[in-house]
């Protein structure tokens, strides 16, 4: 089994998506609230929430880097899942963030998100990152704006019309100022 790195944040800590957190993350998969930005929209069942955590888990497994469950320090609550994604017919290497709808708007996803791209560039030397971004998810784009993300066009991704935003090493700039 790979080894899931755990990060830590002021507030929060980003680790492995374990069984412990199933009947949280059933419940906020089971939120119209909660899937109506992503994959088709709908809500899933525990089953199809079981699908979503094995999968999640698998992606570690097979590419190295995954997503974390997200868990407020000072408690241990479960409240979100955030990381990074790359699925076969993806576009490029996905950051991505969901949180339970209590836990909406008090800076959580940016925290994640900065932690996220710290481990993409420091881990993984990744390139690039992006973020799909349905079009109307005006809170998420003010998330990906925040963290620093380009606008840099918009697609048709599976079936749903998306901001892509990307995101670029601290050294790109470095770089680019001396070559």
């Amino acid at each position: 089994m790979f080894d899931i790195p755990t990060l830590e944040t002021a507030r929060l800590r980003l680790t492995a998506l374990t069984e412990r957190h199933f009947d949280d993350y059933a419940a906020m998969l089971a939120d119209p609230d909660s899937t109506r930005w992503i994959g088709d929209g709908e809500p899933l069942d525990r089953t199809n929430a079981w699908r979503s955590l094995a999968m999640l888990l698998g992606h570690w497994q097979l590419r190295g880097f995954g997503m974390w469950a997200l868990e407020l320090k000072s408690t241990g609550e479960f409240i979100g899942r955030a990381g990074l994604m790359y699925p076969d017919g993806w576009p490029d290497l996905e950051m991505g963030w969901m949180l339970k709808p209590e836990h909406r708007h008090h800076g959580y996803a940016t925290e994640a998100g900065n932690a996220v791209l710290d481990f993409a560039w420091n881990q993984l030397h990744a390139p690039r990152v992006i973020s799909l971004v349905r079009i109307g998810n005006e809170a998420s784009d003010r998330v990906a704006e925040r963290l620093g993300g380009e606008h840099i066009e918009d697609m048709d991704f599976y079936g749903s019309h998306s901001h892509v935003f990307a995101y670029y090493p601290p050294h790109r700039e470095h770089r680019r100022a001396y070559g």
